[in-house]
């Protein structure tokens, strides 16, 4: 199985991907993590990043493609994948649709006010770094000082909300076209999403 998971940040795409990852046996792949590696490592297409990242600007879609390719290309899983963050353009897609055959675009669609709501009552452990919410005054895994992030604050969310938008119109259209789009109503507890997902993947393959 090929999936593509689509959603805005605070979705909940990375919930819903260790769950696909356990049920189904698919490999993870995090456009995130391929960044984080080939810059740790050094490598030709990780330093060629850097340069755009140092300036700050946009990484080119050629080095992306090229480091997403690698990456499944070296996949060591029959079960399949599934792609976080990739593809964000058009021609990311197109060049995706040359070398895999998906089977389907998971679409996690939550209202806005809901994402805002979601991501500023996150709070990060400065000792352990995990996540919590505001309900707890120290972190509830070793009782370490919380703070919020820079992300996490309503003006950066509302910015990274308006990028999403203007990235993925254009890509819900694309997929849908193709009938390869499956939207779903990610409300709701992490377990009723999952269950709603599983309903359209395991009555695809019947």
């Amino acid at each position: 199985m090929k999936l593509v998971l689509l959603g805005a940040p605070g979705a909940g795409k990375g919930t819903q991907a260790s769950f696909l990852k356990n049920k189904y046996n698919l490999a993870h792949i995090s456009t995130g993590d391929i960044f984080r590696a080939n810059l740790k490592n050094n490598t030709p297409l990780g330093i060629e990043a850097k340069k755009f990242m140092d300036n700050g600007q946009l990484v080119p879609d050629n080095i992306v493609m090229n480091m997403v390719g690698n990456e499944i290309e070296n996949l060591n899983n029959n079960n399949g994948f599934m792609l976080d963050g990739f593809p964000r353009t058009i021609p990311q897609a197109e060049f995706l649709e040359k070398i895999v055959k998906l089977d389907a675009v998971i679409l996690f669609h939550v209202p806005d006010e809901e994402i805002i709501r979601r991501l500023t009552s996150r709070r990060m452990c400065k000792n352990c770094g995990s996540i919590t919410d505001n309900n707890h005054d120290k972190c509830p895994s070793c009782g370490g000082e919380l703070f919020t992030r820079d992300d996490d604050r309503e003006d950066v969310i509302k910015s990274r909300l308006k990028v999403f938008h203007e990235q993925t119109e254009q890509l819900i259209e694309f997929y849908r076209k193709k009938n390869l789009l499956i939207e779903i109503n990610a409300s709701g507890s992490p377990e009723e999403i999952f269950a709603r997902v599983v309903g359209f993947l395991d009555h695809d393959k019947n």
